[in-house]
């Protein structure tokens, strides 16, 4: 048999953009046009901090086109720039499209964007070695709408006051999310979302003594999980069909593989394994996390669909099934025995956000990636007071504490059962 042609740069990223361009032409059919246009204008208007539905705030179909749009932006950004198809390529698309269907949207992401192209040209480096990190540091989004919206100030100085306070969050994200690494040394994939828990904390605390508060909320959709059970399936069941396709048996084998990493520190499968089964592995882990959500009795939404693309992006730079289902079975456990049951808002965003730690169960196995999962469901259900939900990655910055907490603690008693083999003096 020939052997089956390698996908040029350009048919990859041209792959990539079938997935947002899905979320568009969905939304279309979903919602009339006239009804999309004023559901945007909603959805820029709502403040949107922790937990804002887009699909309340707008319509289902004004929010996947929102998510799409944004989903394409990312897409096009990297391709632009010159830069090589990764895995990160994969991710970052997938967490601009998951977070637009709650808390991004076509207004909101420039200013911090903007800031990491300022410094970019301050060091005078080429943006495309942060572009990622700009991407993923949107998730500081609702600051920048709860801004826009402080009554109290004149228009002019609030645009100005926002605008700045967008490029300082995009200048400081660079060399804030390089240093954290070092803290949780790659256990917790949501690098980023741990940082930008650090700056949300930092900022939110001079709003408040500013007199610029924010209240609690909950917006959230319920009553069509058939509907987007059909259409995710259909999404991820062709990126199963379209693996198998690319390489056939070696798609198998190459999976296989991808079971036996760590996942630590976002392993780039496409570079490892390549996009065929990069792309079966995406398709699994979100078929895995769908039926999850629904086998609990969860809500499947603009959020906790934000958390299966979550998922899926980082199919492509560090989680498989293997270090996913412990950490996910942690968090479904804590349901029995702590003061909430899984099914409601906050513990479902708990559950599929908690891969964050994936790495921890594909390094330490099946008990300590339930333990840290079951902390973890306790963690992210409480740091996010601290920043009244401005940072839409809070389950980054909960992850990033449980990693820290718990990996030098698995660690020396690793060390400990290691020096007792030998016969070593401690």
């Amino acid at each position: 048999m020939a052997e089956r042609r390698e996908l040029t740069r350009k048919e990859r990223f041209g792959l990539l953009a079938l997935v947002p361009a899905y979320f568009i032409v969905v939304g279309l059919i979903i919602q009339p046009p006239a009804e999309i246009l004023q559901g945007l204008a909603n959805i820029i208007r709502e403040p949107d901090f922790l937990i804002t539905d887009y699909f309340v705030v707008g319509g289902v179909g004004a929010a996947m086109i929102n998510a799409g749009v944004l989903g394409l932006f990312s897409v096009w950004i990297v391709y632009a720039l010159k830069m090589d198809f990764s895995g990160h390529t994969i991710t970052s698309c997938f967490l601009m499209l998951g977070f637009s269907l709650f808390g991004k949207n076509i207004v909101n992401v420039w200013t911090i964007l903007g800031g990491v192209f300022l410094y970019a040209a301050y060091h005078k480096t080429h943006v495309s070695r942060y572009i990622y990190v700009g991407i993923y540091g949107t998730s500081l989004s609702p600051i920048i709408t709860q801004l826009m919206q402080a009554s109290h100030l004149p228009v002019v100085p609030r645009l100005a006051i926002t605008v700045l306070v967008g490029l300082l969050i995009g200048f400081v994200l660079p060399p804030l999310s390089t240093h954290v690494h070092y803290a949780h040394k790659g256990y917790s994939l949501y690098n980023v979302g741990f940082a930008a828990g650090i700056i949300a904390t930092v900022v939110v605390s001079v709003m408040k003594s500013f007199g610029i508060e924010t209240q609690s909320r909950l917006i959230w959709y319920t009553g069509s999980n058939r509907l987007f059970a059909v259409l995710l399936s259909i999404l991820f069941c062709g990126m199963i069909i379209g693996g198998l396709i690319g390489e056939g048996k070696n798609t198998l084998a190459a999976y296989k593989r991808i079971w036996k990493s760590t996942g630590i520190s976002g392993t780039d499968y496409i570079k490892e394994e390549g996009m065929a089964a990069t792309l079966f592995n995406m398709g699994i882990n979100g078929l895995f996390a769908t039926f999850f959500v629904m086998a609990v009795g969860g809500d499947l939404n603009g959020p906790t669909i934000g958390g299966i693309l979550t998922i899926v992006g980082f199919s492509s730079t560090g989680k498989h099934l293997r270090n996913i289902a412990p950490i996910m079975f942690g968090v479904f456990l804590g349901g029995f025995t702590k003061d909430w049951d899984i099914y409601e808002p906050s513990p479902m965003l708990a559950l599929l956000f908690s891969t964050t730690l994936a790495p921890i169960a594909g390094e330490f196995g099946v008990l300590v990636g339930v333990l840290a999962g079951y902390l973890h469901s306790s963690v992210a259900l409480n740091v996010g007071i601290v920043y009244g939900g401005m940072n839409l990655y809070n389950n980054g910055f909960a992850g990033g504490i449980v990693a820290i907490f718990l990996v030098p603690v698995i660690q020396s008693i690793e060390d400990r059962r290691a020096r007792a083999r030998g016969s070593l003096s401690l």
